[in-house]
């Protein structure tokens, strides 16, 4: 059996804050605001999995609301994900994200993140797919006020 899930995250730039994207911090003035590392790719790709599979969503599971998820990583929520999927009985099949963000130029780390997600997911690169557009000057995030992703991931039961 075959299901497919979707994910999206967005959170707001912020000063001080490194910026996490796909497990991979990228050299940047500005961070994403949030109780964990705000890492919007990870997110998107957690919801996505974890949708496919009926086994909840972040938000539930990794509520912000409880301390123990304070600056809790991309890679390890992914991990903890992947792992929920192995003990439900899932294998990832395939995962598709993409980023939207205006800036900073996120292009020369696009390789990085793909590696980073598919490391922290536990399966083979050729698994996961990362894109990069940006809003075209529209809207919060064409402003640089933030970076939203979406994914698409299919999930597998033998």
């Amino acid at each position: 059996m075959d299901r497919i899930g979707i994910g999206y995250d967005l959170h707001r730039m912020a000063p001080g804050r490194p910026l996490m994207l796909g497990t991979v911090e990228v050299p940047h003035t500005f961070g994403l605001l949030g109780h964990s590392d705000g890492d919007v790719l990870a997110h998107a790709v957690a919801d996505a999995l974890l949708g496919a599979s009926g086994l909840g969503e972040i938000g539930t599971l990794f509520p912000d609301s409880d301390p123990r998820w304070k600056g809790f990583r991309g890679a390890d929520l992914l991990a903890q994900v992947a792992g929920r999927l192995r003990d439900g009985g899932w294998r990832i099949g395939n995962v598709d994200s993409v980023v939207i963000a205006e800036r900073p130029r996120l292009s020369p780390h696009q390789s990085a993140m793909r590696d980073g997600l598919a490391a922290a997911l536990g399966v083979e690169v050729a698994l996961v797919s990362v894109k990069i557009k940006s809003n075209e000057g529209c809207g919060a995030i064409g402003r640089g006020e933030a970076i939203a992703a979406q994914a698409i991931a299919r999930v597998i039961r033998d």
